[in-house]
This record gives structure tokens, C-alpha cells and sequence, in this order.
């Protein structure tokens, strides 16, 4: 059975590991991009104890739309980046997600909801040309860490995103687009700290507590 969600370690989120994923990184963007993409379907794969998934090549293509380069491109990055450790076994590949701990340091990254025909639906829309796409993957990353599990909201400034991602203030509402446009994510309204502004935007997984929302909370969410 397809879980709802499954543990994705975010301690190097919160380490600035996001700013390392850059347009032009000793490497083409697309395999920035790629890089993202293949490490959500690795933690989609991992074994929740142990944090190791065992996969072919042809399982992550399948999984990602990416092509068998672009998977092996992604995975070198993210070995480069100490995201994941791989070990080869036969015809699957191990491949750890590092600094794994079920117990402390994870977020809950969307499964079930991501699917369609053993397909992760959004990524089938991703040419690995745009800017955007590596801006829209960074903020999904971002958004499943700064989850409040209260709210299950993701509330952060512009300032905030910049300072952890390294997007700049012009790119975020159009990466945010492309996400709320793919079914990634949910951009909600809440009562802004700062009176001045009245609302600001908040972000909400899609397919995390999807029972938690503006809908069931109504405004005690908004205040908090």
C-alpha cells in the first residue's frame, strides 16, 4: 500500500544546504533540477527504519520521467552534496539518505497524493530548462521543513525564503505559481505579524494532513 507520506531528513535545509543547488554550479541547472527530482523518489523509495532504498536505474526513470543520464547526473550531485551514499548491488543500486534518524530531523514528504501511474504527476510538466523549475523545487524542499505541525502551514517571509534558498525576491511568486499550478503546494492566506501588510502567504504541502487545513481550522489557523 502507498503510503500518505514518508521521513525526509532536512537538517541540511536548515544548514543553507538549499543555496548549494544553483543555476550554474560547476555543472549544467538541469542537473540541479534532476538532483531534486531524483531525491524525492529515493525518499519515497527509503525503508522508514533504516533510511536505505535499493532501486534500478530503471525504477528511478520510471519514477522521475528523467532520463537514465539526468538520473545519474542527479545522483552524482546529491552524492557531492552528502544528501545520499550509495552502495552497488548487483542490478539495484543502494542509496542512503544521509544523516537518516526516524526518531528527530525529518519532514513529511507527500507520497500518495504525488502519484499517477507510477509516476510522480508533476515532474511529467518539467523540461529542465527553466530557472523556474529549480526555484519551484527548492521552495518544495524549503516548505516541507518550515511545516508547523499545528497549522500544517509553512510560514515564512520572502526575506525568509531568500535567506535559506538563495532565490531571489523576484523569483519567488512565480516559482510559488508554478507550484500551486502543479498541486505541489497550497498558498494560503493568514493575518500578517506586521499590521501594515495585513495577510501574508503561507504554503501548505499537498498531501500532508490533508484533513488540517484553512477549511477545518478556519480563522484560530489564520490567527496562528
Amino acid at each position: 500500500m502507498t503510503p500518505e507520506w514518508v521521513r525526509l531528513p532536512v537538517g541540511w535545509i536548515a544548514d543553507n544546504g538549499l543555496k548549494e543547488f544553483k543555476w550554474a554550479n560547476g555543472g549544467p541547472g538541469a542537473d540541479q533540477i534532476a538532483a531534486l527530482m531524483t531525491l524525492v523518489a529515493v525518499a519515497h523509495c527509503a525503508d522508514q527504519d533504516t533510511g536505505r532504498a535499493r532501486l534500478t536505474y530503471d525504477e528511478l526513470t520510471s519514477r522521475t520521467t528523467l532520463s537514465r543520464v539526468k538520473v545519474s547526473r542527479g545522483l552524482k550531485v546529491l552524492e557531492e552534496q552528502k544528501l545520499v551514499t550509495r552502495r552497488t548491488d548487483g542490478r539495484r543500486s543502494d542509496v542512503g539518505l544521509a544523516n537518516y534518524d526516524r526518531d528527530l530531523g525529518w519532514a513529511k514528504l507527500p507520497v500518495k497524493s504525488m502519484y499517477a501511474g507510477g509516476r510522480i504527476r508533476a515532474f511529467e510538466e518539467f523540461s529542465l530548462r527553466r530557472l523556474v523549475e529549480l526555484d519551484a523545487m527548492k521552495l518544495f524542499f524549503l516548505f516541507a521543513e518550515r511545516r508547523d505541525r499545528g497549522s500544517n502551514l509553512a510560514n515564512i517571509s520572502y526575506d525568509g525564503i531568500e535567506r535559506y534558498t538563495g532565490i531571489a525576491r523576484q523569483r519567488i511568486k512565480p516559482a510559488t505559481s508554478l507550484l500551486a499550478a502543479l498541486s505541489m503546494v497550497y498558498v494560503e492566506q493568514t493575518l500578517s505579524t506586521q499590521p501594515e501588510f495585513g495577510v501574508s502567504n503561507a504554503y501548505r504541502i499537498v498531501g500532508v494532513e490533508s484533513r488540517v487545513h484553512m477549511g477545518t481550522r478556519g480563522r484560530g489557523m489564520l490567527q496562528a
